[in-house]
């Protein structure tokens, strides 16, 4: 859950890689530093933001053309000077950056004190360096090798980007379950964990997989396997451009990306709707068909934001195409003996396509016999290489740590599965299908006038709220997902104690909690539990309950009886998540900012969970 970037090249490392990192901040902002060469090792580090950095670089004025950075999410050892990226091996002559986790280092560690090493930090990281550099000195191999060497020792995961101050020209890459790519420049060649900081400099790149490294000067790269099997790689072109990571005149990058789903969506869908004759075309999913169609049923993985979104889809699968769904925490997946296998699909979900948990589930579930299916925003990704078919939500680069856009994409993305097999299937004719397909394809629309309608309403009941100290959101069916989410969102960005419940649920246990001081979100947006939801929406008033409705227009009954609402249009009950989950987002958001609260990098936090 950190950042990495390295270059090599007659450009200003330094400058470069300080641009760099501040574009990979998302990863980690506990601390930053920089390793550049120029003759002498040279170390320069900053707590915190990767601005504390950047003064302390320019006040020292060293430079260089060559150099690695990283932007820190403790693992090991708290936040402080030596804690912090680079590392560096007992003589200085090597430093490195990391990404993951050792799980082996204690063991290391104590074998390497007991033979007379001296370590300065409490990190896992600076076993690398102290193992690397004892192989390195006391056998007559070269640096390449002892890096082999060393990477066959440690167990765990990694990223790593390494220099040598014995070899001027290089740098050493390899990676292990934590994403490195090489970006080709024109004598400059780039290193990041993903590819937001080389963006502005090449659209060319090359994505390791677990089990390689390279070798990197600023002409040439070579790629092998730690085994010293030499590779040839593909060369792919990135498709995003530098304006999709700015923040494009908005203060944060969360509302930009809250405000981009209309567009997210449709980009989602274009190609993939064909309105004309009602059917869905999902590229992905063209060969695994048969194995969908016939699977005894489907088992969604995921963590976070994106376990919500397949619980939707378990609603979706079900209703729409009649297969069972079991949807699982990745995180708690491969530590209970699943018993999935062959006749059984897996689904994964993850923005990144990198999250250590659900690539875990992933490769639990391949080696039992299982097909196994992505669903994830970053072409390229490992869940993208290792399924054996899935769906790019395109959606766009998300740099908010707190997911928006993807929540809708993947949503949408699972809607137009279910609504695909549950025609593939024979259980919805073609007269359900031009009524589901036409209604999606007016979703962005629909989300586009929440956004104008209902922003500014928002953002002045949001004054009201900003100090509660607890909310509790509710919904059904559909819409239980949602209440997850939104009280999630809250959680995350404004650090308000929220829960999510299925609203019947309330009357078990968190009805106890309910008073005059207490925010409850209701959830009122869809028809077939309209009734139902009244019911509890009553409940809540009883004892006082502050209540913020959801609801469709002209929804009098919800309208009565609740203290605020927020108006949606109306859709097709299975699709309403897309559109109640808007002015959650945008609660969430302006609550976190009239907190004082950083909204797009919120404490203890990072964008991408790279390590379980």
């Amino acid at each position: 859950m950190c950042g990495i970037v390295g270059y090599v090249g007659e450009g200003d490392a330094g400058q470069i890689l300080v641009k760099g990192l501040k574009r990979l901040e998302y990863r980690g902002y506990d601390s930053a530093g920089v390793a550049l060469m120029n003759g002498e090792m040279l170390i320069q580090k900053g707590k915190g933001k990767v601005i504390n950095l950047e003064k302390n670089l320019v006040a020292s004025k060293i430079t260089g053309k060559i150099g690695i950075g990283h932007t820190r999410w403790a693992t090991h050892g708290e936040p402080n000077d030596i804690n912090y990226h680079p590392h560096l091996s007992e003589s200085g002559k090597i430093a490195l950056v990391h990404n993951g986790i050792i799980e082996n280092y204690t063991s290391l560690r104590k074998k390497l004190i007991e033979r007379g090493r001296t370590f300065k930090s409490q990190t896992d990281t600076e076993i690398i360096a102290q193992l690397l550099e004892e192989i390195f000195t006391t056998s007559d191999i070269s640096f390449e090798e002892a890096l082999q060497l060393t990477l066959k020792q440690v167990v765990g995961t990694y990223g790593l980007a390494i220099v040598n101050i014995d070899e001027p020209e290089r740098v050493y890459v390899a990676r292990k379950g934590s994403p490195l790519l090489l970006g080709i420049g024109d004598g400059e060649m780039f290193i990041a964990s993903d590819a937001s900081p080389i963006v502005e400099y090449t659209n060319k790149v090359i994505y390791l997989d677990d089990g390689e490294m390279a070798i990197v000067t600023k002409d040439d790269y070579q790629v092998k396997t730690i085994e010293d099997v030499k590779l040839t790689k593909e060369i792919h072109e990135l498709a995003m451009g530098i304006e999709e990571i700015e923040k494009a005149g908005y203060p944060h990058f969360m509302l930009k990306e809250i405000f981009e789903q209309p567009r997210s969506i449709a980009d989602c869908l274009r190609g993939r709707l064909n309105t004309s004759d009602s059917t869905i075309q999902l590229g992905g999913l063209v060969n695994v068909m048969e194995e969908l169609v016939s699977a005894n049923r489907i088992v969604i993985a995921a963590c976070g934001t994106s376990w919500h979104s397949g619980l939707v889809g378990e609603y979706l699968f079900e209703y729409l195409a009649k297969t069972p769904v079991e949807v699982e925490y990745a995180s708690e997946f491969r530590y209970r003996d699943p018993l999935i296998g062959k006749g059984d699909v897996l689904l994964v979900i993850s923005q990144s396509g990198e999250t250590a948990d659900t690539l875990a589930a992933l490769r639990e579930a391949k080696a039992k016999g299982a097909t196994v299916l992505g669903i994830c925003n970053v072409v390229g990704s490992t869940i993208s290489r290792e399924t054996d078919a899935g769906v790019f939500t395109h959606a766009g680069p998300e740099i908010g740590v707190a997911s928006t856009k993807a929540f809708t994409a993947q949503v949408a993305v699972l809607t137009m599965m279910a609504i695909q097999l549950g025609q593939a299937k024979g259980h919805i004719d073609n007269a359900r299908a031009a009524e589901l397909i036409n209604e999606l394809d007016s979703i962005p629309k629909k989300v586009e006038h929440i956004l104008n309608e209902s922003d500014e309403s928002i953002q002045e009941m949001a004054k009201l709220f900003t100090y509660a100290p607890n909310f509790l959101y509710l919904g059904r069916t559909y819409n239980f997902p949602v209440a997850l989410e939104g009280a999630l969102k809250l959680k995350e960005i404004s650090y308000i104690h929220a829960e999510g419940y299925p609203a019947a649920e309330m009357k078990h246990g968190p009805i106890a909690l309910i008073d005059d001081m207490m925010p409850v979100v209701v959830i009122a947006a869809t028809d077939h539990t309209n009734d139902k939801m009244i019911s509890n929406i009553e409940e809540v008033k009883a004892r006082k309950g502050r209540i913020i409705s959801i609801m469709n227009d002209g929804n009098s009954d919800v309208k009565d009886l609740s203290n605020f609402c927020v108006n949606i249009p109306s859709t097709i009950d299975c699709f309403t998540p897309l559109l109640t989950v808007i002015p959650l987002q945008l609660l969430s958001y302006y609550i976190a900012v009239n907190r004082g609260c950083n909204v797009d990098q919120p404490r203890n936090l990072a964008k991408s969970v790279t390590v379980e």
